[in-house]
């Protein structure tokens, strides 16, 4: 099982997700976003503290954004939590917001080759993410950068899954 669970903010993606490996004693939580000591908003705090209080304590935390480590190392079911925040993460990291939007395309196209090789690996693995172009244009060109890039990532990564899980208001529809 290898599916892309996509939606809005708030729409239920990341319950829907974590459902999907109910039951499983053993799963590796990636958590793609900031850690408590890259971002210390208290908001974004209490969002994890809320995500990590539904999963079962047997599940195991990884705060990481080295995706195709994780998957080339994956011993059981994998679910990354969010794409998005991963993206963020790896422009931060890497310097590359103000950065030719090709130059760019193509670290993260790099990226996603790795990701997806090793993805291959991993029998059971569930990807959370924002989906994107369903609004305006952003008005700036970090905003249209990042569209771009995630919807890049949304695509190849759902090429490598067997399904694509739409939210919705908390309703799912499969692609």
């Amino acid at each position: 099982m290898r599916v892309l669970v996509t939606g809005g903010v708030r729409s239920g993606k990341s319950r829907h997700a974590e459902s999907l490996l109910a039951g499983r004693e053993q799963v590796t939580y990636v958590a793609a976003g900031p850690s408590a000591a890259e971002d210390p908003d208290p908001d974004w705090a209490l969002r994890l503290a809320a995500h990590r209080d539904r999963r079962p304590a047997s599940w195991t935390t990884l705060e990481t954004r080295d995706l195709p480590a994780v998957f080339a190392a994956a011993g059981g079911p994998v679910l990354v939590d969010c794409l998005g925040t991963w993206l963020t993460g790896v422009l931060d990291e890497r310097g590359l917001w103000e950065r030719p939007a090709d130059e760019v395309g193509a670290v993260v196209d790099d990226l996603l080759d790795a990701a997806v090789t090793a993805l291959a690996q991993v029998p059971d693995v569930v990807l959370v993410t924002n989906e994107v172009g369903l609004g305006v244009v952003p008005a700036h060109r970090s905003g249209r950068l990042f569209r771009d890039l995630l919807g890049t990532v949304n695509q190849r990564l759902a090429g490598a899954c067997d399904e694509v899980h739409l939210v919705i208001a908390g309703r799912v529809l499969v692609l």
